[in-house]
């Protein structure tokens, strides 16, 4: 048999039986009954073919073998009998009258070979003549008897090529009878088995024909069965037998079919079950069958039905029906039922679980979406109401909201963190109030036992009574039924509880809910969880940062500066700034940024402003103090790449940072500045306008190599340079552009304001509602050095003109006041003027600075630098930095560009140095008396 594609609709529609191509090759696909048989029937002829071929073959073989024996031995012996043999045998050369008589009996014959040979086996004659003279191969012996030898052997090459060598021996006598030599005629057996093969065809042909009416016959015999079985495989009819038992015994649904005379042909046994029919019902007529009228009414009548529901008994039914044969005009129907009596009740707890499926979805999409411990306990009171309580409540632990590792010495004492529901008047304890549950409560219980506890009814639930008795009879008052208190555990440590209440306008809280309610406290706890571990790294981070950050204004003249730093919410960040006082009355101003967030950016950000305020004592210009930065960021990034850095370093891989270096200097107005990757400064003018400065941008810290460009602007007095970092102008809401634009509208107009007035008016601008980045903001507004408080004047390379520049600073200072400092100035001056002009190169200048405190500068061309030292008992010199160190309060050297300045500052406090309590000719002498010079 075969498999067909389309099965008939009905009985009366047979398969097609033409004779195309596609339906014989249908008819033999071996995959089919048919095909199958057809394929026993080839191999059965096939194998008697082959038998018969084999057969022949060899009974050719036999019969050409014995007509080789027959013709071997007739060629031999006409040979050994012709007239002269045996007189040639016994002449002087027997090969040379026999070789050619024996070619020509060969080749008369259709003999493989005629040999002549001597009594010995010596060869006379061969068809090779190089094989003449050599040892016949074969028996000889019996012919020396007399005797016939017939043999099969091998031998020199046959011109018949390789093959069954039948040979014949048969002895030469004289006329005495005297055997004088021998002959041997021998045929190739394969030259004979051509003898079979006429007969093949016949063979071969008879197969065919057996093969033929096979094919016939498996074709009549398939066709046969297709109009029998509607064109059905086995396979198929097997399928359909074991679907029909499945419909009778194993179908959970009812299925009745009716004849179109109203008789039952056909009930399965749920049909059975369902409307309690008994067990001969086959062939009875449906209204014998005792079932109620609605039922018979509905399997008598021919219309179709849909979905109808029927009560049978204590049952309800849902009843479908259909035609038998909807396309022909035989009568007859197929009724299923299905039991539908369960089926309001299904649908119901279907519909609260998916309520509770997309609530627990809903739940882990609004809950934990930010890293505030209280607004994630909110989240969770605002998703389980109403859908799920009318009430809910969330204590924390102390330790959780500040962040801190919760400890079961707490749970005494938890904080009312969350309140959620329209029930919010009822008396229940309010936000942030401390709440010491008692053991007996089921929040105490849920905590202990680590599992959540179910009060169907609160007004039997004496522990929770017993927490507060007066707070309890009014909440029962005003309806509070039921309760669910879970714990909420992550990491299996205890963070807090969840109480979900309801009302008694809802059904009480069975186990299912107290299941369902665990599962929600599940997700709510991990996300409280990471907001409190991130609250305590959030803590760390910005006591770190706020640490490393300055703390307060140093005192200096140049600059009026104001400040703001805001951490983002993310985390804290690496931003910095700084104001650093250097020699000469100028002031550095730093503004810096760090990649990333969090301890490693506050760490790496404390480092760079200690190496900032290291490069900034050594006064290295703008650019190099960039340029060593960057060296060190090199150095932090190679560190982690060996290997050297922690485990668990937050993932940063690659240090990098932006800075912006600038000093002011209020003696000329000019500020010098450079940054690296960082955003470029704005300045607001004394009338208000606001520009940029147009500071070169160089390559953000840490690539390494790339130089840094600096730019020298001069400010005038009263302008405020504005400083900032890009979490102030750049965010997720807008790009750079635009947040350059806003900072500029916001400065306009701040000509007359004060830096502490500028900042909060940004602030107030720019600041974003939930800032991802760091916002630092720097305002200082420049300052000038009065004239009046400003001297300086070349001095001569001539030593003895010393006293001379001594005399004048003596002048300024009674013009400044500063009588009681002029001999520790004097001295000063004195010696750095004496060692410039003995030491240094000229030009040689010297300044006077009187601010906050009293600064001496001497310059010259040279560009060593003096080191202290403390000079000997026999040194004539060596002491003149020594008394300088002393009566200065900070001394140093910087480089400029034409060569080096030495400066001191002495402090001055109601017109009197710091120093003036020091007797100068005492201390002189004690120095001099000090047994170790």
């Amino acid at each position: 048999m075969e498999a067909f594609s389309e099965r008939p609709l009905s009985p009366e529609r047979h398969p097609p039986v033409g004779r195309s191509r596609k339906g014989r090759a249908s008819r033999l696909d071996p995959r089919s009954a048919a095909g199958q048989v057809f394929l026993l029937q080839v191999v059965v002829v096939v194998l008697l073919v082959v038998a018969a071929v084999v057969g022949m073959v060899l009974q050719a073989a036999s019969d050409a073998l014995q007509q080789g024996r027959r013709e071997s031995v007739i060629a031999a012996q006409s040979f050994a009998s012709a007239p002269g043999v045996a007189a040639a045998l016994q002449s002087r050369d027997p090969s040379a009258v026999l070789q050619p008589r024996a070619e020509a009996a060969r080749k008369r014959t259709g003999m493989d070979f005629v040999v002549v040979m001597s009594t010995k086996g010596i060869r006379y004659t061969y068809p090779y003549p190089r094989e003449i003279g050599k040892k016949f191969v074969g028996a000889i012996e019996p012919a020396l008897k007399g005797r016939t030898v017939i043999e099969q052997a091998g031998g020199p090459p046959l011109p018949a090529g390789r093959g069954t060598d039948v040979q014949a021996v048969v002895p030469v006598d004289d006329s005495r009878g005297k055997v004088v030599g021998l002959v041997s005629a021998g045929i190739t057996v394969k030259n004979v088995m051509g003898l079979w093969l006429p007969q093949l065809p016949i063979i071969l042909a008879s197969g065919a024909v057996a093969l033929a009416l096979a094919m016939t016959g498996t074709t009549q015999v398939s066709r046969r069965l297709r109009r029998q079985t509607f064109g059905l495989a086995p396979v198929e009819l097997a399928q359909l037998y074991e679907h029909h038992d499945a419909v009778l015994h194993a179908v959970r649904e009812g299925v009745l079919i009716t004849g179109a005379d109203g008789r039952l042909l056909l009930a399965n046994d749920e049909a059975t079950r369902l409307l309690g029919l008994p067990a001969d019902v086959r062939g009875r007529s449906v209204r014998e069958l005792g079932l109620p009228e609605p039922v018979v009414s509905l399997l008598s009548s021919p219309e179709e039905v849909t979905d109808e529901v029927l009560h049978a008994g204590n049952r309800l039914l849902a009843v479908n029906k259909r035609p038998t044969y909807p396309q022909g005009d035989r009568g007859g129907s197929v009724v299923t039922l299905r039991d539908t009596t369960e089926l309001a009740e299904i649908s119901g707890r279907a519909e609260v679980s998916r309520e509770r499926l997309k609530l627990l979805y809903e739940a882990g999409v609004r809950i934990g979406t930010t890293l505030d411990v209280r607004r994630t306990a909110q989240e969770l009171a605002d998703v389980a109401t109403p859908q799920f309580a009318d009430l809910v409540t969330v204590d924390l632990l102390d330790a959780v909201l500040r962040g801190w590792e919760p400890t079961a010495e707490g749970w005494r004492h938890l904080r009312r963190a969350a309140i959620g529901g329209e029930q919010r008047m009822m008396p229940v304890y309010p936000l942030d109030e401390v709440i010491a549950f008692s053991p007996r409560t089921p929040q105490m219980r849920s905590l202990q036992e680590g599992r959540g506890m179910l009060e169907t009814d609160l007004r039997r639930s004496d522990g929770w009574r017993e927490q507060d008795p007066e707070r309890a009879r009014k909440a029962l008052e005003g309806g509070l039924r039921s309760l669910v208190a879970v714990p909420l555990r992550a990491r299996n440590v205890p963070l807090g509880v969840a109480n979900f209440y309801r009302t008694a306008n809802s059904p009480p809280f069975e186990p299912e809910d107290l299941t369902f309610a665990e599962e929600l406290a599940v997700r709510a706890a991990v996300a409280i969880d990471n907001a409190r571990r991130f609250t305590r790294e959030h803590t760390v981070a910005v006591a770190l940062q706020r640490s490393l950050l300055p703390r307060g204004q140093p005192e200096q003249d140049a600059l009026e500066v104001a400040w703001r730093y805001l951490p983002s919410e993310a985390g804290v960040g690496g931003d910095w700034f700084d104001v650093i006082p250097l020699p000469g009355a100028r002031v550095a101003l730093v503004m810096g940024d760090v990649v990333g967030h969090g301890l490693h950016a506050a760490a790496t950000m404390g480092r760079l402003r200690t190496a900032v305020h290291n490069f900034s004592t050594l006064d290295l210009p703008v650019d190099e103090v960039l340029g060593n930065l960057d060296d060190l960021v090199v150095r932090m990034d190679n560190e982690k790449n060996r290997g050297d850095a922690v485990d668990d370093d937050e993932g940063e891989a690659v240090t990098g940072a932006t800075c912006l270096y600038a000093v002011y200097d209020p003696v000329t107005g000019t500020c010098t500045m450079a940054r690296a990757g960082h955003p470029e400064p704005a300045v607001v003018c004394p009338d208000g306008t606001v520009t940029c400065l147009g500071v070169p941008v160089s390559a953000p810290l840490g690539l390494g190599g790339y130089p840094f460009e600096s730019a020298e602007v001069s400010l005038p007095e009263g302008s405020q340079l504005v400083l900032y970092t890009d979490g102030l102008v750049e965010n997720r809401a807008h790009d750079f552009d635009v947040g350059l634009e806003r900072l500029r509208r916001a400065l306009g107009g701040s000509g007359k304001r004060t830096p502490e007035e500028t900042c909060q008016a940004v602030i107030d601008a720019l600041k974003p509602s939930r800032p991802s980045d760091d916002i630092a903001l720097l305002t200082a507004r420049t300052r000038m050095f009065p004239p009046s408080r400003v001297a300086e004047w070349d001095v001569p390379p001539d030593p003895a003109l010393v006293p001379s520049v001594r005399a004048r600073c003596r002048e300024t200072l009674l013009e400044w006041g500063l009588e009681e400092t002029g001999f520790a100035t004097e001295l000063i001056v004195s010696e750095l003027v004496t060692n410039a002009i003995r030491y240094g190169s000229p030009p040689v200048g010297v300044r006077l600075l009187h601010g906050r405190c009293l600064i001496c500068e001497v310059s010259d061309g040279s560009g060593t630098s003096p080191r202290l030292r403390r000079a000997a008992t026999t040194d004539e010199g060596g002491r003149g930095l020594f008394l300088v160190a002393q009566f200065a309060q900070r001394w140093g050297t910087r480089y400029t560009t034409r060569g080096k300045v030495i400066w001191t500052e002495q402090l001055l406090h109601d017109g009197e140095s710091a120093a003036s309590g020091v007797a100068p000719v005492d201390f002189l002498l004690d120095q001099f008396d000090d047994p170790g010079l």
